[in-house]
C-alpha cells in the first residue's frame, strides 16, 4: 500500500468568472430545486464601490428586504406600527454621486456631503405605507418577520407582558394536562401574529395567544413553508398549525378538515364554547411515545429497562 497517496480529494473551485456564469446559466439549467442557489452565486461579483458613513435615515428600527427585493420594511420607533419602503434600484442616487471622488463618504461637513448624506435614503427607499398594527400595550419584536412565497404579505408579531395584579385564572394558564409551570425567568405574555399586505399596507388578519410562551426572537417559535404557518406554544406544549391564504388570512389547518366532517368542532370553535379538559389524559402522540417505550423495555427484559421506563 502506498501510504504517500492522499485519501483527501482537494474540493474543486468552480470558475468565478462573471461572463462564464451567464454562459452557463444560458445553457444549463441545473438541478431541481436549485434555482435561487444558482441566482444567489452572483451575488459574488458584485461589491460596492462607494460607501456612505453616518447616512442619516427616518426614526425607525431598519429591518429587511423582502426576498424578490422590492419592498424594505421597518418598524417604528414606538414599536407598534410597520414601515413599507419600495426600493428604487442601485441608479437611483446616480445624479446625488454624480462626480464625487474617492470611494469613502467618511465625516466630511462640507455643503455636499451634509446634502448627500441627508437624501441618500430618501432616493432609494421611498415610503409606501405605515400600518397600525400593534394595539392594546403591544410592542412589536424587531426579530420576528416571515415574508411569504409569493412575497406579498409579511407576518410579523407583537407581544405585551402581563401584569402582575390581577393575576391571570388558572384555567387561562394551563389550559390541559401538557401545560407546564410558568419560569419566573420568561414570563407570560399575550402575542398576537399579524398578516399584512405589502401591496396596500392593509392589515389583513390577526391571530392572538393569551397567557402563553412564544419565541418570536430570532424566528425560533414560527416556521413558515410554503402556505402552512406552525406555531410552538412552550407553555401549553402544542404546535399550532395554520395555513396562509392568498387574500392573507390565517385559517387553522384542521379546520378545513374536520369540520367537513364534523360541522360542530367549527361552531365550537367560533363560538368558544368547546372545554379543553374534556381532553384525554393522554393526547395521541404522548400514548404513542409511551407505547413505544414500554415496548423497548419488554424486548430488553431487564429490571433495568423498566425502571428506566416508571422514572
Amino acid at each position: 500500500m502506498d501510504h504517500h497517496v492522499s485519501t483527501i480529494k482537494p474540493r474543486r473551485i468552480q470558475n468565478q468568472n462573471v461572463i462564464h456564469r451567464l454562459e452557463r446559466r444560458r445553457i444549463s439549467s441545473g438541478k431541481a430545486g436549485t434555482h435561487w442557489h444558482q441566482v444567489r452565486v452572483f451575488h459574488q461579483n458584485v461589491f460596492p464601490n462607494f460607501t456612505v458613513v453616518n447616512a442619516e435615515k427616518p426614526p425607525c428600527f431598519l429591518r429587511k428586504f423582502s426576498p424578490d427585493g422590492r419592498y424594505f420594511i421597518a418598524f417604528s420607533s414606538d414599536q407598534t406600527s410597520l414601515e413599507i419602503y419600495e426600493y428604487q434600484g442601485c441608479q437611483a442616487a446616480e445624479d446625488l454621486l454624480q462626480g464625487y471622488e474617492g470611494e469613502l463618504l467618511a465625516n466630511r461637513n462640507d455643503q455636499r456631503s451634509v446634502n448627500i448624506r441627508g437624501r441618500l435614503f430618501e432616493r432609494f427607499f421611498v415610503l409606501l405605507h405605515i400600518t397600525t398594527v400593534a394595539a392594546n400595550g403591544e410592542h412589536l419584536n424587531r426579530e420576528c418577520s416571515l415574508f411569504t412565497d409569493d412575497c406579498r404579505c409579511v407576518i410579523v408579531g407583537s407581544a405585551a407582558y402581563l401584569p402582575d395584579e390581577p393575576h391571570p385564572p388558572f384555567y387561562e394558564v394551563h389550559r390541559d394536562s401538557e401545560s407546564v409551570t410558568p419560569n419566573p425567568r420568561a414570563p407570560l405574555e399575550d402575542y398576537s401574529l399579524h398578516i399584512v399586505d405589502l401591496h396596500t399596507g392593509r392589515l389583513c388578519d390577526t391571530r392572538t395567544f393569551k397567557c402563553d410562551k412564544v419565541v418570536l426572537s430570532h424566528i425560533q417559535g414560527l416556521y413558515l413553508y410554503k402556505n402552512i404557518l406552525a406555531i410552538l406554544s412552550v407553555q401549553q406544549q402544542t404546535s399550532h398549525v395554520f395555513q396562509v391564504t392568498p387574500e392573507g388570512t390565517f385559517i387553522h389547518d384542521d379546520l378545513l378538515t374536520v369540520s367537513a366532517v364534523f360541522p360542530e368542532v367549527q361552531r365550537d370553535s367560533q363560538t368558544g364554547m368547546a372545554n379543553p379538559f374534556r381532553g384525554p389524559f393522554f393526547n395521541s402522540l404522548k400514548h404513542r411515545l409511551l407505547v413505544y417505550l414500554w415496548r423497548r423495555a419488554e424486548q430488553d427484559g431487564s429490571a433495568m429497562a423498566k425502571r428506566r421506563f416508571f422514572q
